[in-house]
């Protein structure tokens, strides 16, 4: 009864803040809206010069200023209605604070748990408020592909209650930090700061520590985190990567206020039997202090633990220890409780066990809610509103959220430097192509996929589910997660195309197949045609079936024997004649040599090229030009079009995309991408000069 009398009060003293203000100003503004019990009136055509009552002006002029006074004094008011009401609600959550997280594999026996931190009345006492735009900062240890993955889940979680601006100090490998680096640049989160510190840099530190737990080197880095981070920085919180938070994550920065005397670090009782070595016969745990603690998370309070010396404490001990235990089981948290164990009166033990726990919070209102990226912002002011392709020109500066390597990369370059990454975007409908390019390509590739964050994880189960797409490590996976209306089709590419580890690539499409054996096929050619030292676009014939069950041609012998039968045909001959034809089919029939064509109206070929050329335009949206202006692009760079006799692509059958179905039904779709085309065109003019004239002249005659 006392928690819902109190509940009552909270919600009482929020509404008397929110009717009484308002109620004031109303009075003021009724009392100064009458002059000799006359209203006042506020009408734009009564302070007009030649109006019959213009001098209404000045009265008007005079109430603006009284109005103005009013609003002053108001915000002073809410102002000293919220610290009285925040201090009362501090002194209510001393009472009844709670923080949650929950944690999964986190050591302790190697065993899957989870659980809350949560204090009650009795434990405790009057806990001080964080203050709304004080900076939490937290440290991670990330290193890999897969952790990358997981630290995206506890970021997450914490932004999700967050009500503080926050800082992240992720202590990250290579792979790490490239793949972190452009999701956070990308995400555009307000009132977060990320920064990188080199783990590779401190494995000198504890690379001498044997250690058997899974983590690897990686897992003893917390160790080192007083000499890591940033000398003026006093406190943090230290998280493991599979930590996911259910509440805000302000209330756990609070214990801090908590530590007295010469406590220093924050931790929760291990609730495995780990450390009280009786798992199994002859089981010899580090030693600690009763059950032990875990150190998923760690409350550090960095300046005292500096001044105590803590780097000389742990390693002296790690260093008595290992004379005997000759490696470390479970890495930093063997090492943390055999300090412990000497001095447990640096601990403070957080009051309550990790958990899952639901929990129904209301966000207040945020600090920063009104930063924004000030440079998207300028670029978007510059756009026209008014215009009916808006959306379209929009697109082109929208940032979309990029996590690179989304699942496990190995790539080990070949030695003779030819080698060839197939490039290609989809979107959730197309993912059954995956095995199936697979299986037609055994070099590298590098896929930028477009999806939701749920489509993301049904992707993750699909991926993990599929013996072919699991036994192929030389594939990158690129998430760029949805926003906006179009299908961002170029900046798709483009992020394919800049994450590959080859020096040269094969720009393709989802719905192709490629011949088996085009990947040996292309490295031959790129050596043959010395592309490492000329300016060369290798064209890759397109062709096509309309049979969703086709029996894949082995030779180009057989494939020409199903052009002559009609199960197949040469790409889009029969809606799009023009994006293929300087192809030249007629002659690649018999051709037994490459053999170069010119660039004409509306080209749009598969090409292999080297990783340095140009990126495509992201003007282009959705359906219609995309490709056309990538290779007008190499034409003007004087790249040359190359036809590989013996290669061949077919393009599999599937349903329209949602994109062309808007093309093709939609005519201010069209006529915005012609504007768009034409755009395109003058700004190749601008850049290339005289050369590009050329463009605007095949246009026309087409």
């Amino acid at each position: 009864m006392l928690g819902i009398c109190r509940g009552r009060r909270k919600f009482l003293a929020a509404s008397l803040t929110v009717l009484f203000v308002p109620a004031i100003t109303w009075i003021y503004l009724f009392a100064g809206s009458f002059e000799d019990g006359k209203p006042v009136s506020l009408s734009p055509l009564e302070s007009q010069p030649h109006s019959p009552r213009y001098a209404a002006s000045s009265q008007r002029e005079s109430l603006e200023i009284r109005v103005r006074e009013v609003e002053e004094e108001n915000r002073v008011l809410r102002k000293q209605l919220s610290l009285a009401q925040g201090r009362g609600l501090a002194h209510r959550r001393g009472n009844h604070s709670r923080t949650y997280s929950m944690e999964e594999g986190t050591g302790d026996s190697e065993s899957l748990r989870a659980g809350i931190v949560a204090g009650n009345s009795s434990e405790c006492g009057q806990q001080p408020a964080v203050e709304k735009c004080e900076t939490i900062h937290v440290a991670i240890v990330c290193a890999g592909y897969n952790a990358s993955r997981d630290v995206v889940t506890l970021v997450k979680s914490v932004l999700f209650h967050r009500r503080n601006p926050l800082h992240f100090h992720l202590i990250a490998d290579a792979i790490a930090k490239q793949i972190l680096a452009t999701l956070f640049q990308t995400w555009m989160v307000p009132a977060v700061r990320i920064d990188f510190y080199d783990a590779d840099e401190l494995k000198s530190e504890v690379s001498w520590i044997p250690n058997k737990h899974y983590s690897g080197i990686y897992g003893l880095m917390k160790l080192v985190l007083t000499k890591t981070l940033p000398s003026n920085l006093e406190r943090v919180i230290v998280l493991d990567t599979d930590i996911t938070f259910a509440t805000d994550i302000a209330e756990l920065w609070a214990v801090f206020h908590k530590f007295k005397g010469q406590q220093v670090l924050g931790l929760v009782e291990n609730q495995s039997d780990w450390y009280l070595g009786n798992l199994w016969k002859n089981h010899r745990p580090w030693p600690a202090l009763g059950r032990g603690y875990n150190t998923g998370v760690i409350l550090l309070l960095l300046d005292k633990l500096r001044k105590m010396k803590w780097e000389q404490m742990w390693r002296l001990t790690a260093e008595r220890e290992l004379m005997s235990m000759l490696s470390t089981s479970l890495a930093d948290q063997d090492i943390f409780n055999a300090v412990i164990k000497q001095n447990p009166f640096l601990v403070y033990q957080l009051p309550c066990f990790w958990n899952v726990q639901l929990s129904d919070h209301t966000r207040s209102e945020q600090c920063y809610r009104d930063v924004s990226d000030l440079k998207l912002q300028k670029q978007l002011s510059e756009l026209d509103e008014d215009d009916l392709c808006y959306e379209f020109r929009r697109e082109r500066f929208t940032v979309h959220r990029t996590h690179l390597y989304f699942l496990h990369y190995e790539y080990e370059p070949v030695s003779d430097n030819t080698d060839v990454t197939l490039v290609a975007q989809l979107s959730m409908d197309r993912l059954q192509m995956l095995e199936a390019i697979c299986k037609h390509w055994e070099g590298p590739i590098s896929l930028a996929l477009y999806l939701s964050d749920a489509e993301a994880q049904q992707f993750l189960r699909y991926a993990q589910g599929s013996e072919v797409l699991m036994s192929r490590h030389n594939v990158g996976y690129h998430i760029v997660y949805k926003e906006g209306q179009f299908y961002p089709v170029n900046l798709l590419r483009n992020v394919a195309m800049k994450h590959i580890s080859t020096p040269y690539m094969f720009l393709s499409d989802i719905d192709f197949l490629p011949m088996y054996g085009l990947y040996e096929y292309l490295r031959k050619s790129v050596t043959q045609l010395d592309l490492a030292n000329t300016k060369k676009a290798l064209i890759v014939p397109a062709f096509e079936t309309l049979r969703y069950r086709l029996s894949f041609p082995k030779s180009k012998a057989e494939l020409l024997s199903m052009l002559d039968m009609g199960t197949l045909f040469t790409f889009r001959y029969h809606v799009w004649t023009k994006g293929h034809a300087p192809t030249n089919f007629a002659k690649w029939r018999t051709a037994t040599t490459p053999y170069r064509v010119e660039w004409e109206a509306d080209f749009e070929p598969y090409v292999v090229v080297r990783k340095d050329c140009p990126e495509y335009d992201r003007r282009f949206v959705g359906f219609g030009w995309n490709k056309v202006a990538h290779i007008m692009e190499l034409d003007a760079q004087e790249y040359e079009f190359t036809v590989l006799p013996n290669a061949y692509m077919i393009h599999m059958p599937h349903a329209p995309s949602f994109d062309i179905t808007k093309f093709r039904s939609n005519k201010q779709y069209r006529i915005c991408l012609k504007t768009l085309k034409e755009e395109f065109q003058q700004d190749m003019s601008r850049h290339y000069g005289f050369a590009a004239l050329k463009y605007l002249t095949a246009e026309n005659n087409s």
